[in-house]
């Protein structure tokens, strides 16, 4: 099997049957694969050369990772996860098991999503144009996402918002929303909601810090 030249920082700890620097059948400038330190990496996960990420990448068994994928430090990424080709993920994102993020998505810092979650980039699948147009989601800053979300393409779920499971994202969610149901629809803001356990009055009273 042919692979992709592979650079990887210190203190990596991989298991064994990883590989890494797969080698895709697209055309791509650069087939190289870029890992940054302290990496744990388990048995099962196929990266792709052509992709860079972080410091502290932290992988489930069986993760996929295609090529031309640009993500940042202390990403963790857990079982039967892929991450197709060409997304940006930044810092602090965490992808719970069983999620398919499609191509050309875009996660911002410290964003979640929980257990099989569902992203797709195509409006008009099967039609001439479908490539050209090809488009996932733009998902803001701290986002969090419930199991067995559905997030359609050409989205922009604006940053903090909250995504209650099962939820079918149809269109643009204002900043720091909660949204249920199928369609998706925003019921209240996320300081409206009281903690159920009594820990706390309002579980995102932290966000609110600094404002006036």
């Amino acid at each position: 099997m042919e692979k992709g030249d592979v650079i990887i920082g210190a203190n990596a700890r991989v298991d064994e049957d990883v590989i890494l620097g797969y080698l895709t059948g697209r055309k791509i400038k650069d087939y190289t694969l870029r890992i940054g330190d302290d990496a744990t990496i388990r048995s099962g996960t196929v990266i792709y050369g052509g992709t860079t990420i972080g410091n502290r990448l932290a992988t489930g068994h069986n993760v996929t990772i295609r090529e031309e994928n640009q993500i940042g430090d202390n990403f963790q990424v857990w079982n039967c996860t892929t991450i197709d080709y060409g997304c940006k993920i930044g810092n602090n994102v965490k992808i719970h098991c069983n999620c398919y993020v499609a191509q050309f998505t875009v996660i911002e810092d410290n964003a979640f999503m929980a257990p099989g979650v569902t992203i797709a980039n195509d409006i008009h699948p099967g039609c001439l144009y479908s490539a050209e147009c090809m488009r996932g989601p733009y998902i803001e800053e701290g986002v969090e996402i419930g199991v067995n979300v559905t997030i359609l393409p050409f989205v922009r779920i604006g940053a903090h918002s909250l995504i209650g499971s099962g939820a079918v994202v149809v269109k643009d969610v204002p900043p720091e929303s909660v949204v249920v149901g199928n369609p998706g629809r925003v019921i209240c803001s996320i300081h409206d909601l009281k903690c159920q356990s009594g820990l706390t009055d309002r579980p995102y009273s932290h966000l609110l810090q600094g404002r006036d």
